[in-house]
């Protein structure tokens, strides 16, 4: 019977992230925002759980994330600043989980894009020390590599951010997965923004090999010039 419980909730929080990756590849924000609401209401009733939390900051984080893809820097940053509690909650009952300090710098590094000096001077430290203490207790993670380099993508270039740094860490990424949608698409992103299109193009085209569903990818590919 304990057996079986294990199971039932093991296969529920599968669905639960695989329903977020859906809802984020579609870029459903209105869905991403009732899912986040839903799962802040779990954890809330179950305070002593940090994957409760973890969950509820997992998904501020894809709002946020479709928020900047949808360019609403502001809708972006009110999302990721709900999360970053909910993934600091995370961590004072377990600091041994390195996905839950993965979470808590990638919400503090989507704050940065609406505000980027004053969300830098405010979060980028969080979000460096967060980010490296993932990849330093995981350093076999692609998650980990792929979220290192998106904060140092967002980073200001004064703050020690920009591509160059960004690509070596989607490099890694790929590297440890090389079927990883998501790396994939951020090195796409990274050496679009360093003026690299031909070789922005293979890689998104690649993200797109993996996951043909996200919706981002299909637009960054449609707008990125051929050379």
């Amino acid at each position: 019977m304990r057996t079986l419980s294990v199971f039932v909730v093991a296969a529920s929080l599968t669905f639960a992230a695989d329903d977020l990756d859906h809802l984020r590849d579609r870029q459903d924000r209105a869905g991403l925002e009732a899912r986040a609401a839903a799962l802040q209401a779990t954890a809330e009733k179950s305070p002593s759980d940090p994957n409760a939390w973890y969950r509820a900051a997992i998904a501020h984080s894809y709002v946020a994330e479709v928020a900047m893809e949808m360019r609403d820097k502001a809708a972006a940053q009110r999302a990721a600043e709900a999360g970053v509690p909910d993934a600091q909650k995370a961590l004072d009952l377990n600091a041994k989980n390195a996905d839950y300090y993965r979470v808590l710098g990638t919400l503090c590094g989507q704050v940065i894009p609406a505000n980027p000096l004053m969300g830098a001077l405010v979060y980028g430290k969080r979000a460096k020390e967060a980010l490296d203490k993932a990849v330093e207790m995981d350093p076999k993670s692609p998650r980990a590599f792929v979220a290192h380099g998106v904060g140092y993508y967002y980073l200001p270039a004064n703050f020690g951010g920009g591509p160059e740094n960004a690509i070596k860490d989607f490099k890694q990424a790929i590297a440890l997965d090389p079927k990883s949608a998501d790396a994939w698409l951020w090195m796409g992103i990274a050496l679009k923004k360093d003026h690299q299109n031909a070789k922005a193009r293979e890689a998104l085209a690649k993200s797109l090999q993996f996951d043909p569903d996200r919706a981002w990818a299909k637009s960054e590919l449609e707008k990125t010039p051929a050379q």
